[in-house]
């Protein structure tokens, strides 16, 4: 992800070719203007003839000091080093996007470069049971499952994730379709995080004997024992659990 800020605004190097070339028919006017030869505003502005010369036709700008004597010599009021002035705005803001498009393209390749972070997933190995559970999206399954284990009732259960009753029901019975929202996923996460051993070992059984729905993801525990089974064997589990 970028997260350069302002982007400048872009300028060309044709642009700038194209005002020191202005700059420099702007120089020769006013020397003209004034009666004056390139040497002899050589010598008022202590600058070779050529300097003035490579001026003019575009080919450099050289410094403001010459620009600051040029104009008084030629009296310009101002108008040279101001067009000077100009163009060296310009060159800068030609060299700070340049200095920005090598940053951006430098960010690219560093965020190619960089793997893409794997889904959060809650780990939990409970050696009681040989089994390693990872929940990575709680659904209504891990939440039943959860609440039994921790051995709370609806009640006491929607009182520690701070939601309502009603939330917890909808859950249970699977009349609510929709995954917990992220903030929930969290509370569930700290809450099994909190869990003692013996609620944890008891979190990954349940699992293992509770009922799936077709649009559940299959959970298989490391035994290789498929999690699916039957009502009764459900309620068999969970008195074994308890």
């Amino acid at each position: 992800m970028i997260t350069m800020d302002t982007v400048p605004e872009p300028v060309t190097p044709e642009q700038i070719r194209d005002l020191q070339k202005a700059l420099g028919r702007q120089l020769a006017h006013w020397r003209k203007a004034a009666g004056m030869t390139q040497t002899a505003l050589a010598k008022r502005t202590a600058y070779s003839r050529s300097s003035v010369a490579n001026v003019e036709i575009g080919r450099n700008t050289t410094t403001r000091g010459f620009w600051e004597r040029a104009d008084r010599e030629l009296r310009a009021q101002g108008s040279l080093v101001d067009a000077f002035d100009t163009l060296q705005e310009l060159i800068t803001m030609l060299r700070a996007h340049k200095a920005w498009v090598a940053e951006h393209e430098r960010l690219l390749r560093h965020q190619a470069a960089v793997p893409p972070k794997p889904l959060p997933s809650l780990l939990i190995t409970t050696p009681g049971c040989g089994c390693t559970v990872t929940v990575t999206r709680w659904r209504e399954r891990e939440v039943l499952a959860l609440r039994e284990a921790l051995r709370l009732s609806l009640g006491a259960f929607a009182e520690r994730l701070r939601v309502a009753l009603s939330i917890i029901v909808d859950w249970e019975d699977r009349r609510q379709h929709e995954p917990p929202s992220l903030a929930m996923q969290a509370a569930l996460d700290d809450l099994l995080k909190l869990a003692d051993q013996d609620a944890r070992t008891r979190f990954a059984r349940i699992l293992q004997v509770l009922p799936m729905r077709s649009t559940d993801h299959a959970w298989v525990p490391r035994t290789g024992r498929p999690a699916t089974v039957t009502a009764l064997q459900r309620s068999e589990g969970l008195q074994a659990a308890r």
